[in-house]
């Protein structure tokens, strides 16, 4: 059975403390089907848990695919990530470039401002030069 790039852009979202939500392919998908692959993560401590106390964290991945700068797949946890994922939805499932998100003026202070604001890649996967993995801190060669 094929999957288009519409059946992927379908967002879910898991209502748990604290909620989950992804739309697209995950990192893995995204390297089986593309081969060279651009991961962006941020995790942080959102404002509202800076001034409340709290220790809440969110935790944010966008999955670009290296050749097109397409992103191929978003996901994210913590608070009001399913919120934030169906609009992230909405630029997946028109196909828009990791350009385009870098692109974007994000509203302030918001956790899903990040998504526009990450610009530097936390990985680099290349399957076609000898399967080589690179990351801020290590270049690694899979064996």
């Amino acid at each position: 059975m094929w999957i288009t790039i519409f059946d992927r852009a379908v967002p879910s979202a898991v209502f748990s403390q604290p909620p989950i939500g992804q739309v697209g392919l995950s990192e893995e998908q995204a390297i089986e089907e593309y081969g060279d692959v651009d991961v962006f993560v941020a995790n942080f401590r959102p404002l509202r848990a800076t001034l409340s106390g709290l220790p809440d964290r969110v935790l944010m991945k966008i999955i670009v695919c290296a050749t097109t700068d397409k992103v191929v797949g978003v996901h994210m946890c913590g608070d009001d990530a399913p919120e934030i994922i169906q609009g992230i939805a909405i630029a997946v499932k028109a196909g828009l470039t990791k350009q385009d998100f870098d692109a974007t003026i994000g509203i302030h202070p918001t956790s899903a401002e990040e998504f526009v604001t990450m610009r530097n890649a936390t990985r680099k996967i290349r399957r076609s030069s000898a399967d080589q993995v690179e990351s801020k801190d290590e270049v690694a060669t899979k064996q």
